[in-house]
């Protein structure tokens, strides 16, 4: 398979994640989902509509054998009880024994003591991923400046950048930002997805949706799970780009997202996917190269031209003074 440095260079990285959304509409992974009571609805049917099997599981009694038939498993920390908490460790466990993928939300994490020593008691069981927005990753790594503002971020996932990168060398993980750019790191490589909306961050539970969307992604291509956060990151943002062509608001939105989501085809994923690539970071400051779409690409061409005619008109005025 080519690299991800070959992808941008070519048109492959549309070509990568239709061949990754045909897979998982072909082998419809079951994704068992441990998560919170608003999220469920469309985290469930945001894996339905990309083609997965959501399953939400979480009696301590049917972890041992569900978690062992399940393709992947998703954590939500944004409901926290002393039974969840249980059942949550207990499946992680039994996921990293029949070595299948595991991803954390970090819902919330900073806004109590409680919620952050969890939080990191299940980080040391060594999920496969970890997808929060900027203060969640900043308040796991103990980053942050401020208290958490909850599920809301304050920071732009730029921000958080650092303490990505700090995050996913300590726990060996992958670690992704979400954001109004999503970044994606391993503690080396750093990854940019460009596809999204803002008004995506007006509906609830779309970073919890995602996260599932993540480990179902990870689980047909579990020995590149950097790239594959990546593809799913894109793919949502995608859907939801197609669905806000057609909203009139969040409300809307989510609908047509999730309506989106279910008919990605071939021609819209290879020419509106934002592509991303990485460099290998050759100093201290982290260097990110984007591979944008042809649309993006049309936009940055008239923009430099058009910079370019006012740097020229710019100079003329001065040789006239």
């Amino acid at each position: 398979m080519a690299s991800f440095r070959e992808f941008s260079r070519t048109e492959s990285w549309g070509s990568e994640a239709w061949k990754a959304l045909c897979k998982v509409r072909e082998t419809t992974p079951l994704v068992q989902c441990i998560t919170n009571f608003v999220s469920m609805d469309i985290m469930a049917n945001s894996l339905l509509a990309a083609g997965a099997s959501p399953a939400m599981v979480h009696a301590i009694e049917e972890i041992l054998e569900f978690t062992s038939l399940s393709s992947a498993l998703c954590i939500n920390i944004g409901t926290l009880s002393p039974d969840w908490i249980f059942s949550m460790k207990a499946a992680a466990i039994r996921a990293n024994e029949c070595q299948k993928p595991w991803v954390l939300d970090p819902v919330g994490v900073g806004a109590t003591r409680f919620r952050t020593e969890k939080c990191i008691e299940l980080i040391n069981l060594k999920p496969c991923v970890i997808r929060g927005n900027a203060s969640e990753i900043m308040g796991v790594v103990g980053a942050s400046i401020a208290p958490s503002k909850g599920v809301d971020t304050t920071r732009s996932s730029t921000d958080a950048l650092e303490a990505a990168k700090e995050l996913a060398r300590a726990a060996q993980t992958v670690v992704a930002v979400t954001g109004a750019v999503d970044l994606v790191t391993d503690g080396k490589r750093v990854l940019g997805v460009s596809n999204g909306v803002a008004l995506m961050q007006r509906i609830t539970a779309t970073g919890c949706a995602v996260t599932a969307l993540i480990a179902a992604f990870v689980s047909v291509n579990p020995n590149r799970v950097l790239e594959s956060t990546a593809i799913a990151l894109a793919l949502f943002g995608l859907a939801g780009e197609m669905g806000a062509e057609k909203a009139s608001g969040p409300a809307s939105l989510r609908m047509h997202l999730i309506d989106a989501l279910h008919m990605l085809d071939e021609a819209s994923v290879m020419n509106r996917a934002g592509g991303v690539h990485h460099k290998q970071e050759v100093s201290r400051n982290t260097k990110i190269t984007w591979c944008f779409t042809k649309h993006q690409v049309l936009v940055l061409g008239l923009y430099l031209i058009t910079l370019s005619r006012i740097t020229d008109l710019m100079e003329s005025i001065t040789g006239l003074m």
